[in-house]
């Protein structure tokens, strides 16, 4: 398992820029509703209490196999259930301008050029691979567990679930535990 590092992190654009985060966002709430979606601020203050894993799904506004995930996989009744049941899931919009504030860090959008730019937790959570739909999931000291790109299916992501929430990551490897589930 990998800790995720949150605090100063290097950006290669025009140049190396050296950043410090902070971080605030708006929660995306699919149409349906059916799964209670959280802003990473509310999900670290129930953590706080009620400790759970954390599911991040690190989406853009333009993503069209985000929004098909939305409309199909997460209001699926069983995916739904269990992503509540298990995680604080948080909808993180890579390309949001908002600030978010996280452990004394300040999480920013930097702009990359010609009009787009990218989240600077957003980039810490995917270690710069920026892709989408892509999944993170982390303990409930916001240890990475896993990074998981693409589209996913309910059968596909539910596996997913299980290898968090049960903890196989701690017994065996995701290919492994795919492969016999």
């Amino acid at each position: 398992m990998q800790k995720v590092i949150f605090g100063a992190v290097s950006f290669l654009m025009a140049g190396a820029v050296l950043l410090a985060f902070t971080f605030r966002q708006e929660a995306h709430q699919p149409a349906s509703g059916t799964v209670k979606w959280y802003t990473w601020e509310e999900a670290v203050e129930l953590n706080k209490t009620a400790p759970k894993k954390i599911f991040v799904d690190v989406y853009t506004d333009w993503c069209g196999w985000c929004k098909h995930m939305d409309k199909t996989t997460f209001v699926d009744s069983t995916i739904a259930a269990y992503l509540t049941a298990n995680f604080y899931p948080v909808k993180l919009n890579a390309e949001q301008k908002g600030d978010i504030e996280f452990n004394g860090q300040t999480f920013k959008y930097m702009e990359t050029g010609n009009g787009r730019g990218v989240h600077t937790l957003a980039y810490s959570l995917l270690d710069g691979n920026m892709q989408y739909p892509c999944f993170v999931y982390l303990t409930e000291n916001f240890e990475r567990i896993m990074i998981s790109p693409g589209f996913k299916e309910p059968k596909d992501i539910i596996k997913e679930f299980r290898f968090a929430a049960e903890e196989q990551y701690g017994k065996t490897t995701w290919e492994k535990f795919r492969d016999e589930n």
